[in-house]
């Protein structure tokens, strides 16, 4: 397994230099700045890939290339949009990266709301408390169906959550799920959020599916061609969430998924943390069944509670095993790359104005420990 470490390049205040000093030998990036459904040029990747060998590193994953949100939705022009994402995948091969982690989350890449809640051993991480995510679905964005996918535990104390809170309450809990939204350079308000969502109505997990096979067929004969390993992201949390549906959440997703077009090409990326999130997913089990379909590995830990809360754990911490994970990795024998994902905020950490989870001395310390599994496995 080979040691990276994501980057987010000019949005980024942890340097390479910083990054080498890890130990990590494989930079995880991205062209972050080039809008959605245009090409990646070729100049544009040369120039990214030789800043980070400059630095003694190399670039090892893309995370991500984005697909856009009309692919999702299955409307506008997107015979154009596939033609622009096999152009991207054609220059990316050109300078010889051949890994390229994708997700097919509708709108938002990830949902947490808390990204400094105090951890068990000092400092602070990133949580999904169902409490605050109900209050935010049923009172502020107002949707009532939302009251069919929480606990009645949840819900109570949601509804406790709301009448408790203040304005103020309220706008963070709406800026840390914004948080979520690739890049996170666009925002919206509550009715930002709501007219984006109206753009999702009515779209089934049947229609999302159907969606991704498309762009499964229409990007993966291109990614064989080229000699590039495309990796789908699981879903972060495994859940339907904003009345969005969710369809690369547990065993059976990934099954369909790697089977919607049966080649090496199509992969997984492992994700421990967002597949620890669901309570049915036995992690183990499915880095034994797909690790020979994983291109690339998330490792991260989590820590469930029963009413569907859960907090990111120290990476070995939580209630994913990961020494059982990493040995279904290694038994699986292919050279992948690996990255500790997220970290606690820890010591200097802590104020350091990074990407949420991405911090320096946090991912720092899983890495020093997944280091430590891997050595004593081998």
């Amino acid at each position: 397994m080979r040691e990276t470490w994501r980057w987010f390049g000019e949005f980024d205040p942890i340097t390479l230099a910083e990054v080498r000093q890890t130990g990590a030998v494989g930079i995880v990036s991205a062209l972050h700045a080039i809008p959605y459904g245009h090409v990646w040029p070729r100049d544009a990747i040369a120039a990214r890939k030789a800043e980070i060998e400059a630095a003694g590193l190399t670039w090892d994953v893309v995370e991500s290339l984005p697909v856009h949100e009309d692919i999702k939705r299955g409307t506008g022009d997107i015979g154009a949009l596939f033609a622009t994402y096999r152009q991207s995948l054609a220059n990316l091969a050109a300078e010889g990266i051949t890994t390229v982690c994708y997700n097919f989350m509708p709108i938002l890449d990830w949902t947490r709301t808390d990204l400094a809640a105090p951890m068990p051993g000092g400092g602070t991480g990133l949580a999904f408390d169902a409490t605050k995510m109900a209050a935010f679905e049923v009172h502020m964005l107002g949707r009532d169906a939302a009251r069919d996918d929480y606990a009645s535990e949840a819900l109570q104390a949601g509804d406790q959550w709301y009448q408790n809170s203040t304005a103020e309450d309220q706008a963070g809990l709406l800026h840390t799920i914004m948080a979520g939204l690739p890049g996170a350079v666009d925002t919206y308000d509550i009715a930002g959020l709501r007219a984006v969502l109206e753009t999702y109505q009515g779209l089934t997990h049947t229609d999302l599916r159907a969606n991704l096979k498309r762009f499964l067929e229409e990007v993966i004969p291109t990614a064989t061609e080229l000699g590039i390993n495309m990796c789908i992201h699981p879903d972060d949390p495994p859940r339907d969430i904003l009345g969005l549906p969710r369809i690369v959440s547990t065993r059976d997703d990934i099954d369909w998924i790697l089977n919607a077009v049966d080649a090496p090409a199509n992969g997984l990326t492992l994700c421990t943390g967002s597949l620890g999130s669901h309570p049915d997913n036995d992690v183990p089990a499915i880095a034994r069944a797909f690790g020979g379909r994983s291109h690339f590995v998330h490792l991260r830990n989590v820590a469930k509670q029963p009413d569907g809360s859960f907090y990111e754990s120290a990476h070995l911490a939580g209630d994913v095993d990961m020494v059982a994970v990493i040995r279904a990795l290694l038994d699986a024998g292919a050279p992948l790359p690996f990255r500790a994902d997220h970290g606690h905020a820890l010591l200097d950490d802590i104020g350091r104005d990074v990407q949420p989870g991405y911090t320096l001395i946090g991912r720092l310390r899983g890495l020093a420990e997944l280091r430590g599994i891997i050595a004593a496995l081998r």
